[in-house]
């Protein structure tokens, strides 16, 4: 008997996505922002990604044993709703909803997911649809892809799910202990979010933006010691500055944020535009540190006994997309490996919670090898695409892509790289790529400028060959998914300074070979032309829109840029 699992997200109405595992196997996983080209896809569900999911399998809809979602009912007994109710006492119809109905929002949740089923073919009443709590879809998106046998320490740190926020676990035999969960407001992950909507971003799109500007500032200019604290085992977050809600919220133009007016009395007003300044770098840099010192205060409280027994943490929701706090961890020395679910966010809570629901049904999952798991296309459909497409492309066939592709780099071009299935998750890594060679000086300046559209004090990343990482970084790590950043020898910032960051490191993609056979053979490439198996690689899409998923979608971001060269499989689309 086959067990198949179909795992759905947009639990919170953002960043829909969808998941399929056969007999234990990730066979396909998908967002939708991707096909409706709309980023974050908010208050959409996931139809594009889950058809996709079902047509790539090759399965009928029919075929689908388990429905998995990573949204849960949260009983009353249960202290969450409490807390809840309890901290937001200033907001007294939100605390009382909290009692009284407090799984209004799964109950509505759970009847778009059985609208959808309808819509994708699938009948509700004959599948069984696994309701999984929030945040152990995350931890089961860490703990079960990781591969890890031994004991693993489970962390998420995430914006909020149900009610938790927070969650600190263990896995063994397969099997996910809880150790302690931490309860709306009381979020970390929630008050970077309102210091990054402070500082001119959007929640659940820029806290990475504040990461690149942390490096820019000085953390002891500002002491935001008063935003949050962890005593005695509890994290506790300043309402009355950040993770508001009603009256409390600062407004402006009709828009209600998740920080106060007390904020901007003590900081001054919100960042606006695009120039990283003083004091906003130095709020940047001062939240980093914080963020930083609280998590690492509450992994070691929580789980310092499992890592000093085996060394293995495994990480998930959104704060796991810290890379700087990742890099912390890393250097910690009770730790042997840490395996960061590379799509971290809420996307990744489709994977967790079909992983979580096959293992219940005694189904192990795989180690996740990879995240190339999206549509790919032949070089006859890129064809097609070229051939319809009203920027009328000029195209040729080329016979050695690696080798060609590898000399255009070296000669200081950027190049719009699409190759074999797309990348689920927010990094590109060597399927939907812009890719610049990491010695040609002024390379990500032009990608900056005529490409990409955004801040210019946004690091770009490398991509290497496995073998060259622990010559370039000073700690070596397993990194395939650019989840880490590592500090840069001195030798190699000289060698590849377009992908040094400010504060000299880099977050880096170490490529094993015969995981993405095309792009390490570029690099193999790179490496005899220029001495370097590294490349510069960045998103393939501009500023604001979702990564590309089709030809077509290269296309019309190819030539509403000023890129030059797009190769897609085989085909050379060239500008000249």
């Amino acid at each position: 008997m086959s067990l198949i699992v179909l795992g759905l997200s947009g639990a919170v109405n953002h960043d829909p996505s969808a998941a399929l595992y056969i007999d234990g196997k990730l066979v396909a996983a998908a967002e939708e922002e991707r096909f409706v080209r709309d980023k974050h896809a908010k208050n959409r569900m996931p139809y594009e990604s889950a058809k996709f999911c079902i047509e790539y399998a090759d399965i009928n809809p029919e075929d689908i044993d388990v429905v998995a979602i990573p949204f849960a009912p949260i009983s009353i007994t249960k202290p969450h709703r409490w807390h809840y109710a309890k901290r937001y006492w200033y907001a007294p119809d939100r605390a009382i909803d909290a009692i009284v109905n407090g799984n209004r929002r799964y109950r509505r949740y759970k009847s778009k997911i059985i609208w959808l089923l309808q819509q994708l073919g699938i009948n509700p009443k004959k599948v069984e649809i696994a309701s999984v709590e929030h945040h152990l879809a995350h931890a089961s998106s860490a703990y079960h892809c990781s591969g890890f046998k031994e004991k693993t320490a489970i962390m998420g740190i995430d914006g909020k799910g149900e009610y938790a926020t927070t969650f600190f676990g263990y896995g063994e035999n397969g099997k996910i202990h809880k150790i302690k969960e931490f309860v709306d407001p009381d979020s970390l992950g929630g008050l970077y979010g309102a210091i990054t909507e402070f500082l001119g971003f959007e929640m659940l799109d820029g806290e990475y933006k504040v990461m690149g500007m942390a490096p820019y500032g000085d953390p002891t200019k500002y002491d935001f010691s008063r935003l949050a604290n962890f005593k005695d085992g509890e994290l506790v977050i300043n309402t009355e500055y950040a993770n508001v809600i009603g009256l409390r919220r600062h407004k402006d133009k009709g828009k209600g944020y998740y920080f106060s007016d007390k904020l901007i009395d003590w900081l001054g007003p919100k960042r606006e535009g695009d120039i990283a300044d003083e004091p906003y770098i130095h709020y940047a840099a001062s939240m980093q540190a914080l963020f930083e010192k609280l998590s690492l205060q509450m992994m070691d409280y929580y789980l310092g006994d499992v890592l000093r027994e085996t060394g293995k943490l495994a990480f998930a929701g959104g704060g796991a997309l810290n890379v700087k706090l990742n890099q912390k961890i890393v250097a910690r020395e009770e730790l042997k490996e840490l395996f960061v679910q590379p799509a971290s966010g809420d996307a990744g809570t489709a994977i967790g919670a079909a992983a979580y629901a096959s293992e219940q049904r005694g189904v192990a999952v795989e180690k996740m090898e990879h995240v190339y798991l999206g549509p790919r296309y032949t070089s006859e459909e890129v064809i097609a695409a070229c051939a319809k497409h009203a920027g009328q492309p000029n195209w040729r066939r080329i016979e050695n892509v690696p080798a060609e592709i590898a000399q255009i780099l070296a000669d200081g071009n950027p190049v719009a790289w699409f190759q074999g299935r797309m990348e689920f998750g927010p990094r590109a890594l060597g399927g939907r790529s812009i890719l610049g060679c990491p010695s040609a000086e002024g390379v990500a300046n032009r990608i900056n400028e005529q490409i990409k559209f955004r801040e210019r004090w946004r690091p770009f990343c490398p991509s290497m060959l496995s073998r060259v990482a622990p010559e370039m970084f000073k700690v070596d790590h397993p990194a395939p998914y650019m989840t880490f950043t590592f500090e840069v020898k001195d030798e190699w910032k000289a060698r590849v300074p377009e992908v040094v960051h400010e504060d000299g490191t880099a977050r880096a993609q170490a490529l094993q070979p015969g995981v993405n056979e095309p792009y390490y053979q570029l690099m193999e490439e790179m490496e005899k032309l220029t001495g370097n198996g590294v490349v510069l690689n960045t998103s393939l899409n501009r500023r604001g829109e979702p990564m590309v998923c089709s030809p077509t979608d290269a296309l019309n971001m190819f030539f509403g840029s000023d890129l030059e060269y797009l190769i897609m499989e085989d085909i050379l689309v060239v500008k000249h």
